[in-house]
């Protein structure tokens, strides 16, 4: 029935195995019990809670047994019935003192029931003990060796089967809403990550455009200046859209793989030229080679240096900023700091939670971000992404 080990040691049931009902499978089980009950060396060592004298087998002893195993192919579906019923054929077996493998059927039947039973589970549990309470005393009127504590701990020994069952009753109890709980946090990281992207995308395009506005307002005097800031203010409202339609792809359910066309480290030159059209002079240099990173780690990289120029383009308008980034084997090393200067009469206001959110995005990841004010007056905002190897 098994074809053989798996992956990682899992037994894999053939296909066409798993298809049949769990009465045809269940009734196998019951089968082959059956056909190993009177085998020998196994009907000598079997269940065995009386120890009377063997009795020659006959034809009771061989309901008896039937009544152990077959009745197992109904054992999720009637798991109570199917107790009574082995418990019957095991009552009959041991007083009669028959040498028979068919006991196995009986725990079988035991965890069957704490797995399976739905109703009536404490007067089910009441009436087995007491069942196996009668079937003591009458071994002993009968004239078993079996002593108390043996008794005692056959019990012990079968309610083993017992509490698996009741184990794999709670974990199938448990398992919808384990799952339900999975989808939730899956759907509540997801938002969070769509309300991260968001935000990063929304506050650089709209602050660029301000700055661009706001400085058009001291051009009128010179009309090509005025042009070509109302086409950088145009050019970084597409730009916004389309990264917007882009992110918010990720909702559609039709369409396959959105996060492939957000932005990666390749991106950064254009972010660095839509940033100088806005009136930020920026310096990008990178050492080292770039890759290694991932999709996903290239977007915090990149989404770093984004926050960092939208947070110049707010409080240090017009100042020289330089973005430096250093791949290395470990990772990308992040630096962009401005040069220090007054603070602008009219910043663009923001709610702080850009830098906040990224460094949660960053520590994620392995990596590490800071950002603050440098001696000089100036300001820095530094971070380490590292490679999934090292995360």
């Amino acid at each position: 029935m098994l074809r053989g080990l798996g992956e990682r040691g899992r037994v894999v049931v053939p296909r066409w195995w798993r298809a049949r009902s769990v009465v045809v499978r269940d009734g196998a089980v019951g089968v082959a019990l059956a056909a190993l009950a009177f085998v020998p060396p196994l009907a000598a060592n079997g269940t065995r809670l009386g120890e009377l004298p063997h009795r020659a087998v006959d034809g009771l002893a061989v309901l008896a047994a039937l009544a152990q195993t077959v009745p197992l192919a109904w054992r999720r579906r009637w798991p109570s019935a199917v107790l009574a019923v082995a418990a019957g054929g095991f009552a009959v077996q041991e007083l009669r003192g028959y040498p028979t493998f068919a006991g196995a059927g009986l725990l079988v039947a035991l965890y069957s029931a704490a797995a399976y039973q739905e109703r009536l589970r404490g007067l089910t549990t009441g009436i087995a003990c007491a069942g196996y309470a009668g079937l003591a005393v009458a071994l002993h009127a009968a004239g078993s060796p079996t002593r108390v504590q043996d008794f005692v701990l056959f019990f012990l020994i079968v309610m083993a089967a017992v509490a698996a069952g009741s184990r794999v009753r709670r974990m199938r109890i448990m398992e919808p809403e384990r799952r339900r709980a999975a989808a939730a946090a899956a759907r509540a990281g997801e938002r969070a990550r769509i309300a991260r992207e968001l935000h990063d995308v929304i506050t650089h395009h709209v602050t660029a455009m301000v700055v661009q506005a706001d400085a058009a307002q001291f051009l009128t005097a010179a009309p090509q200046k005025v042009s070509a800031n109302l086409e950088a203010i145009s050019g970084t409202g597409r730009r916004a859209l389309r990264e917007l339609r882009d992110l918010l792809g990720v909702l559609d359910p039709d369409r396959v793989a959105p996060r492939g066309d957000l932005p990666t480290l390749a991106a950064l030159p254009e972010l660095v030229v839509q940033t100088r059209s806005a009136g930020q002079p920026v310096e990008l240099v990178e050492d080292g080679r770039a890759g290694g990173l991932g999709s996903g780690r290239e977007l915090t990289a990149y989404r770093v240096v984004q926050e960092a120029l939208t947070n110049a383009l707010k409080y240090a308008p017009g100042r020289p900023t330089r973005v430096h980034l250093a791949h290395r084997g470990d990772g990308v090393h992040i630096a962009v700091g401005n040069d220090p200067g007054p603070a602008p009469a009219h910043p663009v206001g923001g709610s702080g939670r850009g830098l906040d959110g990224l460094r949660e995005r960053v520590e994620i990841l392995g990596g590490e971000l800071h950002a603050g004010p440098t001696d000089d007056g100036g300001f820095l905002v530094t971070a380490r992404i590292p490679t999934g190897d090292t995360a």
